[in-house]
C-alpha cells in the first residue's frame, strides 16, 4: 500500500486551530479530494476536533500529520507531548465543551490513540465512498446518498 504523508507543527495556542483547518483544506485538494466533496468537510472537521482538543487540553504544541492511502482513505494523527490520554466527556444540554471525541467517534470510521514518544498520538481514519456506478444507481456511504 502507498501512503502519502503531510504534516504541520501546530503552536499551543487556539488561533492555530484556523491555521490547521486551512492547511488541511489545501492539503486535502492537493491530493484530489475537492473542496465540494462532503469528504473534505468532514476531514476538515475532525482536523478542527483533534486540534482543539491537543492545544486546549494540554498547552502543547503538536504535529497534525495527513496520511492519504492509495485506495482513497484518510488517516489524520495529532500527536502531543503530554502523556495523559484522551478522556472522552459527554455534554449536557447547554454545555460549550466536551463534545469533540462524540464527533470523533460519530464521524470517523475508525479512531484511537497509542503512545508516542512521551506523549502520544490520538488518530481517526475515515474512507473514501466508493465511486457512484454508472446507469444512475445510488450509493449509500454514511448516511449520504450519492448518484
Amino acid at each position: 500500500m502507498q501512503v502519502l504523508q503531510v504534516q504541520l507543527e501546530v503552536g499551543p495556542d487556539p488561533a492555530e486551530v484556523g491555521r490547521a483547518r486551512r492547511w488541511a483544506r489545501s492539503r486535502l485538494a492537493g491530493s484530489g479530494i475537492g473542496d465540494d466533496e462532503p469528504l473534505a468537510d468532514t476531514l476538515v472537521l475532525l482536523i478542527s476536533e483533534l486540534v482543539t482538543n491537543a492545544v486546549v487540553h494540554t498547552g502543547c504544541p503538536a504535529v497534525l500529520r495527513m496520511l492519504f492511502a492509495a485506495e482513497g482513505g484518510v488517516r489524520v494523527e495529532v500527536a502531543d507531548t503530554s502523556g495523559c490520554p484522551p478522556r472522552p466527556r459527554h455534554a449536557q444540554g447547554d454545555d460549550t465543551n466536551g463534545r469533540g471525541l462524540e464527533l470523533v467517534d460519530g464521524l470517523a470510521d475508525r479512531w484511537g490513540w497509542q503512545p508516542e514518544g512521551a506523549g502520544k498520538s490520538i488518530w481517526c481514519e475515515v474512507d473514501r465512498a466508493p465511486v457512484a456506478p454508472s446507469h444512475g444507481q445510488a450509493v449509500v456511504s454514511h448516511g449520504r446518498v450519492r448518484c
